[in-house]
């Protein structure tokens, strides 16, 4: 799947020029989003279902510094999926290749009235694409 890609804003960065490591995090949101949709369940679909899938936990390792306006390629896989939690793994990495940020996110699933929710029984075909990623990533 191709890497999501975003360019560092101006904004983004701090009095040094080098972005803030707050960044990163919203960078794994939108990653996240885009590689759910390219999955065929952005979260759209996954809310129009009644599902909600908060963020339980976030891990970053900044590996090297990124400026304005270098560009970042942000590759999701799917870590570990056991129904209703979900580990997923960032890479970030500029142009070059040279990776800038090895991140994690881990998620659960809910349903509107916060209870955990079992994909496989809620949403079966979800549930599968989740396992085959997982799979692929070697797990």
């Amino acid at each position: 799947m191709e890497p999501y890609r975003h360019t560092v804003c101006y904004y983004e960065t701090d009095r040094m020029g080098i972005t803030h490591h707050s960044n990163y995090i919203r960078w794994m949101e939108e990653a996240r989003v885009d590689y759910l949709a390219k999955l065929g369940w952005g979260y759209e679909k996954l809310e129009a279902a009644g599902i909600v899938s908060p963020v339980t936990s976030v891990t970053c390792r900044y590996r090297h510094s990124t400026t304005f306006p270098d560009d970042v390629f942000i590759t999701v896989s799917v870590e570990e999926f056991r129904g209703v939690r979900l580990k997923l793994s960032y890479r970030m990495a500029d142009r070059d290749g040279k990776c800038v940020c090895e991140a994690g996110s881990e998620h659960c699933f809910l349903d509107r009235a916060g209870r955990p929710v079992r994909l496989d029984r809620v949403l079966p075909d979800f549930f599968r694409v989740l396992t085959e990623q997982a799979g692929a990533a070697g797990n």
